[in-house]
């Protein structure tokens, strides 16, 4: 498919890009290889396959919640610089 510099352009202008005269050769070729290549991948029979995310199964890597015990307020306040009424003292971000 053959991409003007002016489409090019076009989009260029929408993303808010400044683009220099040689850049828009380069990248209208680009473009258009890259069109030419997802044409080719549309006329590859996809029946009865399954949409998917990702191209292999993706597993989750973190470990089941456990139940445990936690720091009562005297142990998690024990090494902050600062604590005041039970809570601790930061510095004000405005």
């Amino acid at each position: 498919m053959k991409i003007s510099k002016e489409q090019v352009q076009y989009v260029a202008r929408l993303a808010r890009l400044e683009l220099e005269p040689e850049q828009l050769d380069n990248f209208a070729r680009q473009l258009a290889t890259i069109l030419d290549y997802m044409e080719t991948l549309s006329r590859v029979d996809t029946t009865g396959v399954e949409p998917t995310a990702h191209v292999l199964s993706i597993t989750n890597a973190f470990r089941r919640d456990q139940v445990r015990q936690h720091l009562d307020r005297s142990q998690a306040l024990a090494n902050a610089p600062a604590s005041e009424e039970g809570s601790f003292v930061v510095p004000k971000v405005i």
